[in-house]
């Protein structure tokens, strides 16, 4: 059986560098990282954060570390004049330095027609660099072509391509479309067009949502990895973002200084250890990957 590839997200290490963050993801017993770029989950960056010198600095970075990279994160919005240019340098990107996936959001429902006009260039591009596009669910509570599973599995079949699927977050979903109560069915239920996964736990409180270790909070983590178990072929990342939380009304807020390392990589070495027992539990894991 192949071994599945369990990805460290970069989103913890906000605030951090990025030698220092491939060094403690590597130490904590991951084997690839996912590096992420989400504007106003991370320290700001531009463009210029997707040349080519950067590509190879990455490169040169994560062999130093002895990880890999499956999956990068770069989430804009793919329905606004520029999303086509954009998107095309960070998958050229991604697919530079060994990404096979790139997370995104889809759009918000207003500009559904530029979407559908800009999704269509972008397959063609993705096709060319070898990457699979994943649209994941928002966490904002905005109204996005992309909610809920349903709306998620509809849009990748009005395409049927291969290069389109799913970054399914069932921690998003308790924040963004809080009404559903359970959140893990939800994000079994998007399984079927989902090519990656984000697996994240959250607590809800008086005073919004808090991010915790997987196996702690208000998502049914055991019975999704349950269900991914049945599909040993599709990896997966676990984030823990320790610097964000979400308010009441669903919009992130970070904390000034970042999240210690020592609580980071205690949160990531509890949820790596629940990830694979979880896993271990549907009867198809290989801990192999992340030994």
């Amino acid at each position: 059986m192949k071994d599945r590839i369990i990805s460290a997200s970069g989103a913890p290490y906000d605030g951090y560098g990025r030698e220092e963050m491939l060094e403690s993801i590597a130490r904590v017993g991951f084997s690839h990282a996912e590096p992420a770029f989400i504007v106003g989950y991370t320290e700001p960056f531009d463009e210029s954060a997707f040349l080519p010198a950067e590509m190879a600095s990455w490169r040169r970075s994560l062999d130093d570390a002895g990880l890999g990279c499956h999956a990068m994160s770069s989430h804009i919005d793919l329905g606004l004049d520029n999303s086509v240019e954009i998107f095309t340098g960070r998958m050229a990107f991604a697919a530079g330095i060994g990404a096979r996936v790139i997370a995104t959001n889809a759009s918000a429902r207003q500009r559904e027609d530029r979407f559908l006009r800009n999704i269509e260039v972008l397959l063609r591009r993705a096709e060319a660099f070898g990457i699979v596009i994943g649209l994941e669910n928002p966490g904002d509570g905005s109204d996005n072509l992309f909610n809920i599973a349903q709306e998620g599995v509809a849009l990748t079949r009005r395409f049927g391509s291969p290069w389109l699927g799913l970054n399914y977050d069932a921690a998003n979903t308790a924040s963004h479309r809080p009404q559903l109560k359970d959140f893990a069915d939800d994000a079994v239920a998007a399984l079927p067009a989902s090519v990656h996964a984000h697996i994240k736990d959250v607590k809800r409180t008086p005073e919004g949502w808090f991010f915790v270790p997987v196996g702690e909070g208000d998502i049914d983590c055991r019975k999704l990895l349950g269900e991914i178990a049945k599909k040993p072929e599709m990896p997966i990342s676990i984030e823990f973002p320790a610097r964000l939380h979400r308010r009441a009304d669903a919009q992130p807020v970070r904390r000034i200084s970042p999240a210690s390392l020592r609580e980071i990589e205690q949160a990531l070495t509890v949820s790596l250890d629940a990830v694979k027992r979880g896993l271990a539990g549907g009867g198809a894991a290989s801990s192999a990957a992340v030994a």
